[in-house]
């Protein structure tokens, strides 16, 4: 400011500092709708007048415009216009605006006189000036025009002179220029190629790297292939390069052995991860028994802390404490009581799930019933088919033995004694393997019979196993079971067949099992339906089931049979 006050006092003397203006930096505010320029043009490094100087807005109120001082340079003088003046209009503007319209040029203006007042804005590229006291200045940079939009509305005086043609308003505004905007969409379109390259970069990053290209097939590369299917790190990659290869087509006669050997390495592998699974699984086990320890360990010092709590709360101790004491006490017993009740959630859901563990354990081994009820329907159905095929070839030999015969019948009396031997000894080896057929036929027929006995006797002997508690036995038990004919009852079960042959002895037609149950539960209200049902199951030469009615009416009955049993053995 000192600067300018001997200005000012020397009667725009020239003087060897630097007018006080250009010791300011303009910060470019955008007018109607331009955006902000980054801070980094704008401040540091700028020889110009106008720096860090805020340039007047025309939408803020005059009373909050900054005062705007009187510049002085070498062959001229700005003046400021008047405060209480409305600030000059500015049209909106243009992308990578770099060129400014200056009207109301004194008529004397040169553009040496141009280039002096606006040259402290920034470098000055052309400067193309009009007869009529106009003309348009382009810079080398867009932030330049923030500053030169700076000077609109100040009055240019040139030298000391008073005379008309020597003296103007200037006005300064955004001008469209075709370089601007050519040289604006350039840039834009430089940008834009980097931002696709940016993201094209990023994409590439984000996506996976592409698998390894697969190599051909050669003797070679197979036994290169062949020692990495035998590395356990190179395992992965050599197996889908395997199945590549077989998804081409190279396995031929030549190649077979080759790929039969490759296929065997990798089915080595099994035992290796069977005995990792196996190893990972104990490792989980541990860590589970471990936690598992922990929070018993963790439950049982919060249980202590609960009985610390209880102690202090009887009356004894409980009369000595404070009021706010008290309070404090209640709310950590709270507290504690609330931390246990989650850990003993916790626990109980450890043993929920070893219990479910258990069950799915006693579900895996219940297939051995399946196993043996599938085993058996597979050796009757054997035993039909064995059957079915017996009887066809009886009834082929039954043919033949017929034919031969007829045959025999029509054969001359002439002929001689070897003739007629033929056929007999023909027949006689027919008879002979017709009997043998009948008799497999019975035997069969008799196995097929102790095989269904065995089945229903099993059926049984299984379910009063299961009753009892018994499960998870091999398919040999139950076939060991199913060969005896003994069938042992405990003394509990000895008194149920009394009482039942006793109630259906009374019931000639029988009766269904709800109604035996009932009758039952009158004795005894811990039997059930199923018990009494797997008891008469098991003994299928006292209780036989029947069906009785029609339609809607049917029903199962069961009838005492015991008497019929003993007549017919």
């Amino acid at each position: 400011m000192a600067s300018v006050a001997s200005s000012a006092a020397d009667g725009g003397q020239q003087t060897s500092e630097r007018p006080a203006w250009t010791n300011l930096t303009v910060v470019p505010l955008g007018v109607g709708g331009q955006q902000l320029l980054s801070d980094s043009l704008c401040i540091q490094g700028f020889e110009s007048p106008l720096d860090l100087m805020v340039p007047v807005n025309p939408i803020m109120p005059p009373d909050m415009q900054p005062a705007k001082e009187i510049i002085h340079c070498k062959s001229c003088t700005l003046f400021p216009q008047n405060p209480n003046l409305p600030p000059p209009s500015i049209r909106e503007r243009p992308p990578g605006c770099r060129t400014v319209f200056v009207g109301g040029l004194p008529e004397n203006a040169t553009d040496d006189i141009i280039r002096e007042v606006f040259g402290p804005c920034g470098e000055i590229i052309a400067i193309r000036k009009s007869k009529k006291n106009f003309c348009h200045i382009r810079f080398s940079e867009q932030f330049m025009v923030d500053k030169a939009i700076y000077l609109s509305g100040y009055r240019m005086r040139i030298g000391s002179s008073t005379d008309k043609k020597d003296s103007g308003k200037i006005h300064v505004d955004f001008a469209q220029a075709r370089d601007d905007l050519y040289e604006w969409e350039c840039q834009q379109r430089l940008l834009a190629r980097e931002e696709r390259h940016r993201r094209t970069l990023w994409e590439d990053c984000l996506q996976p790297p592409s698998p390894a290209p697969v190599v051909h097939f050669s003797e070679h590369e197979a036994a290169m292939l062949a020692e990495g299917l035998k590395d356990n790190h190179q395992f992965s990659q050599a197996t889908a390069v395997l199945l590549t290869w077989m998804d081409r087509g190279e396995v031929n006669r030549r190649t077979a052995n080759q790929f039969y050997s490759m296929i065997q390495s990798a089915n080595g592998h099994v035992r290796r991860l069977m005995s990792e699974k196996a190893q990972h699984e104990e490792e989980m086990e541990r860590a589970k028994e471990a936690f598992k320890c922990a929070l018993v360990a963790i439950l049982t010092q919060f249980e202590q802390i609960s009985a610390v709590f209880a102690a202090a709360s009887r009356q004894k101790a409980w009369d000595h404490f404070s009021k706010a004491q008290r309070k404090n006490l209640d709310i950590w017993r709270k507290q504690c009581e609330e931390l246990t009740k989650v850990h003993g959630d916790e626990i109980v859901g450890f043993r929920r799930e070893e219990e479910m563990e258990m069950s799915d354990e006693d579900s895996d081994e219940s297939p051995c019933k399946k196993m043996r009820c599938e085993d058996n329907d597979q050796r009757e159905a054997c035993l039909r088919e064995e059957n079915v095929s017996l009887r066809w070839q009886l009834e082929a030999y039954v043919k033949e033995a017929e034919l031969a015969r007829k045959e025999a019948c029509r054969e001359d009396n002439n002929k001689d004694a070897v003739g007629w031997n033929l056929p007999d000894t023909s027949l006689q080896l027919l008879q002979q393997q017709l009997h043998r057929l009948q008799e497999q036929l019975a035997s069969k027929e008799a196995e097929l019979e102790q095989a269904r006995e065995e089945h229903h006797f099993l059926e049984g002997e299984v379910l009063s196993l299961q009753d009892k508690g018994v499960s998870g036995c091999p398919p040999s038990v139950y076939l060991s079971m199913g060969r005896r004919r003994n069938v042992v009852l405990s003394e509990k079960e000895a008194l149920l067949l009394g009482v039942i042959s006793t109630f259906l002895h009374v019931h000639p037609f029988g009766a269904n099992l709800e109604y035996l149950w009932s009758y039952m539960q009158r004795l005894d209200s811990k039997v059930s339906a199923g018990q009494l049902e797997r008891l008469m199951v098991r003994l299928p030469l006292m209780f036989r089931q029947e069906l009785s009615g029609v339609g809607a009416t049917l029903e199962k009955r069961w009838k005492f049979c015991g008497f019929d049993s003993l007549t017919s053995g």
